[in-house]
């Protein structure tokens, strides 16, 4: 690993045990980080972008989860090599999550205030007087009115999106040198989800951290991210930087995503779905994972995986359409919708 990159993934494979055989939530998924990066993963749910989240912490349940990868390092640590409790002590001070719902993430029996203690003891020699100082002060720079008032406060006195501003200082406090945000903003209204979006950016610039942003939101990537992995069925489709993924999206599954929502620069007209659902993956199927979804998939496509092949430098896309020798296409069907 160079001095620029932090995290390296590759052939990430993370199957989970079921009745029916092994289901395949993550998929030989590869990736770089570089330090003070920001990716956005994105994928609608099911595509295992919250997997892998946890897969990067340590947090699958093993039974019945199996992780394994070629390589997968953090900071110039073998993650495939430490123990369970040097993983312990990586989560929270050098690697840190805010999960999708802060009211299950955070446990209503403590007030707000001992949770971030808690967090901040575990990771640092500080007293409790200290520590409770430090939390203060972590709630007042994530915008949180009368913070040494609000530490008394359990979750179920806190709006949506002060419980996500406490799930945002309760992973940054130790000012770890990557976050990993799982959908941060899904429950809350526009509003609110601009505010913490905002927080999330400026404390990020401020911290130096690199940050993966788990969303289905294509909005939120446009916001927040420099680089995008469009995620489907357990592995990536297509990698790029935001203008790449906006301006020229070459997998169909991207597209597919983009025609979905609504945009002011174009005419109004009835929104385009994609057909079907991502369905269950037990065991490795062959074939294109998107096949089956897709108006443009060929032969080839549900009998091989797809080549990764990179049209222009610094974006890579895993489909058929791209390798013209292999499925026989007219130069004019590449890119076509």
């Amino acid at each position: 690993m160079d001095d620029e990159t932090l995290l390296t993934v590759d052939d990430l494979v993370v199957g989970f045990a079921t009745s029916r055989g092994e289901l395949t939530a993550v998929d030989g998924l590869s990736f770089r980080l570089a330090r003070g990066a920001n990716l956005g993963l994105v994928g609608e749910s099911g595509c295992g972008k919250s997997v892998t989240a946890l897969a990067l912490m340590g947090l699958v349940p093993s039974p019945p989860g199996l992780v394994s990868a070629a390589r997968l390092e953090f900071a110039g640590r073998d993650l495939n090599a430490v123990t369970a409790e040097e993983y312990r002590r990586l989560r929270g001070r050098e690697m840190a999550m805010v999960f999708q719902e802060p009211m299950t993430a955070l446990n209503p029996v403590f007030t707000v205030g001992s949770q971030i203690v808690e967090t901040v003891r575990t990771h640092r020699r500080l007293s409790s007087r200290a520590a409770r100082d430090l939390a203060a002060e972590m709630l007042d720079r994530v915008g949180i009115s009368a913070p040494r008032r609000r530490l008394d406060d359990y979750p179920h006195q806190m709006s949506g999106g002060m419980r996500q501003r406490v799930m945002i200082a309760m992973a940054l406090i130790c000012r770890p040198k990557l976050l990993l945000a799982d959908e941060p903003t899904t429950a809350l209204d526009v509003t609110i989800q601009a505010q913490v979006l905002d927080l999330m950016r400026d404390l990020r610039g401020e911290f130096g951290m690199s940050m993966i942003m788990i969303t289905h939101d294509l909005g939120v990537v446009a916001e927040v991210a420099e680089r995008v992995l469009i995620m489907y069925g357990g592995t990536a489709a297509e990698v790029g930087t935001v203008v790449q993924l906006f301006d020229n999206p070459l997998h169909p599954y991207t597209r597919g995503l983009l025609h979905s929502i609504p945009r002011i620069d174009r005419p109004v007209r009835r929104l385009e779905a994609i057909p079907g659902t991502v369905p269950e993956f037990i065991g490795r199927p062959a074939g294109c994972r998107f096949a089956n979804r897709c108006r443009q998939a060929m032969d080839v496509c549900r009998r091989q995986a797809p080549p990764r092949v990179e049209p222009e430098i610094g974006h890579t896309v895993a489909c058929w359409l791209y390798d013209r020798a292999a499925a026989s296409l007219p130069p004019r069907a590449v890119g076509e919708r």
